[in-house]
């Protein structure tokens, strides 16, 4: 079978969903404005990090970029005159700071390709849209009855994932849409550029790949979105669906128009309102069977979010079944790489829905994962899912399966009527291919969740061996190791100090035989 562990030499791996952090290390003065250092780092090594150089107008065209978010972030404002002193400089560098951890903690804008580019320029300076047009341009080539009608600009979060709208030369009002996705240029600190692979689990070899790829099209299920066409190499994947104007489940909830940019549609969605109790039965029931479908064809998923479910009238139809091949990292990444239990591709599938559920339910994401307590829900059958799969007790203690989620109260009355039979026929052969892929995903996953465990425990000891009460302690036993040393001192000084005299009297006590110990002395001398 072709397959290779490994990526060959030369490639280098990339993921896009490893956070960046970044803090300001000094500032600079030069003649007309002052320039601030900072240091970058992606993930939880030290090794992985670099500086970069930003003036505050760097920061304030990123600022007014991100303003298509809706959200008020919180950078420092302008001042024309006096903003040289060195007492404002110290102060704007703090807001500044601050205005750094605001957006590398926001799950949407850490990914969105504007912030990318300006804390990591050397592996996000390509104009990524041009790129896949050039490629879809030069493919329409030898197929030329499809025609690209524009490109859908950052509808999706993915930043080398990239949507055009399409349409069939002899049928022009039916609208397709095409995405095109392509591996990455990795660029090392001393300047060293490399192809980096499809994604970072990308464990098929490139026959395998292409042949899964080009499969695709013949998957039917009545809870899959179908794939008109699709074709793939080894450094780049092409397919094309049909364009639904009602758009994703997503956009069903943050009621947000399909075309729109991925940051406008829902980083501050107008309204908050989560779905009917009915929808969000059905809803789930219909990803449900369907998860468990690609589990039972060993076909692995791991990219459940609203985006990647497409609404076909009262319908849920699963979108991007090629994530996985091209071993794309998950939007919810971040999240489950922070649990050890959750560390296989259904309980990854699991999780997921648990995400998706809670926007469902309350028509936004959490606030932060692990939930400690949910709102009000329209039933509490809905919260017993939720706690299975967001709570402090379900991330620690690991997910249940697709099979029991079904035979909760919330799913298990869902009566899903469709006349469609699913088919999905995969040779053995690619069968075996992806057991080994879905295997050495799973392997990566542990070794991440593993140094991040580590990682987070030297981080707390650190914190504690540092924090104010510590170093009390270890004053308090140093001053009383201190004086103990002392004492031993002082007391060892006397010994020398009597056994002196007494040699130096020529005679033993004449209550002292010479061949009697001399009594130990019970007097207590203070310290020299």
């Amino acid at each position: 079978m072709a397959f290779m562990e490994k990526p060959p030499a030369g490639k280098v791996l990339l993921d896009d969903t490893v956070p960046l952090t970044a803090a300001i290390e000094a500032s600079q003065s030069l003649q007309s404005h002052t320039e601030y250092i900072i240091r970058v780092q992606r993930g939880i090594s030290v090794e992985n990090s670099w500086q970069i150089v930003r003036r505050y107008s760097d920061f304030d065209l990123l600022n007014n970029s991100l303003q298509i978010a809706g959200l008020s972030l919180p950078l420092p404002p302008k001042k024309l005159i006096g903003n040289m002193d060195r007492e404002f400089i110290a102060e704007r560098q703090k807001g500044l700071q601050n205005y750094l951890n605001v957006i590398t903690t926001n799950h949407i804008l850490s990914n969105c390709e504007l912030v990318k580019k300006f804390l990591d320029p050397n592996n996000y300076s390509a104009n990524y849209t041009e790129i896949a047009l050039q490629h879809v341009s030069m493919f329409f080539r030898s197929e030329p009855k499809w025609e690209v009608v524009e490109p859908l600009k950052d509808i999706g979060w993915r930043i080398r994932k990239k949507y055009f709208l399409m349409k069939i030369k002899n049928q022009p009002k039916e609208r397709l849409v095409l995405s095109w996705f392509e591996s990455s240029v990795y660029t090392f600190g001393n300047g060293i550029r490399l192809q980096a692979d499809l994604g970072p689990d990308k464990y098929l070899s490139d026959k395998d790949f292409q042949c899964l790829i080009k499969l695709l099209p013949s998957c039917l299920h009545p809870y899959i979105y179908r794939v008109t066409f699709a074709t793939a190499n080894e450094s780049s994947a092409l397919l094309i669906r049909m364009f639904n104007e009602k758009g994703t489940l997503k956009d069903l909830i943050y009621k947000a128009k399909p075309k729109d940019p991925f940051l406008k549609k829902y980083c501050n969605p107008k309204k908050i309102q989560g779905l009917e109790l009915q929808q969000i039965k059905t809803y789930g029931r219909q990803i449900l069977e369907v998860l468990k479908f690609l589990h039972d064809k060993g076909f692995p998923y791991g990219h459940l979010h609203a985006s990647n479910v497409m609404l076909d009238g009262d319908t849920c139809r699963l979108l991007d079944l090629e994530n996985s091949l091209l071993g794309l990292p998950s939007f919810y990444r971040s999240y489950f790489t922070q649990f050890r239990k959750i560390n296989t591709l259904e309980s990854v599938d699991v999780h997921c829905f648990g995400h998706l559920l809670y926007e469902m339910t309350y028509g936004r994401p959490p606030d932060s994962v692990p939930v400690d307590s949910f709102p009000p829900a329209p039933s509490m059958a809905v919260v017993a899912v939720l706690e299975s799969t967001l709570s402090c007790e379900a991330c620690k203690n690991g997910m249940p399966t697709v099979s029991r989620l079904l035979q909760m109260p919330l799913f298990s009355d869902v009566l899903l009527t469709t006349s469609e039979k699913p088919q999905f026929k995969i040779p053995t052969k690619l069968k075996e291919a992806l057991k080994i892929a879905k295997e050495c995903i799973e392997k990566r996953l542990i070794e991440e969740q593993k140094q991040i465990h580590q990682h987070r425990r030297l981080t707390r000891a650190q914190s504690h061996h540092g924090s104010e009460e510590e170093r009390k302690k270890r004053k308090i036993l140093a001053r009383k190791k201190s004086k103990r040393s002392a004492i031993e001192n002082s007391e060892e000084h006397s010994a020398k100090y009597t056994n002196s005299n007494n040699s130096g009297s020529g005679a033993s006590s004449p209550l002292t035989s010479p061949s009697s110990p001399t009594p130990p002395s019970t007097t207590e001398h203070a310290p020299f």
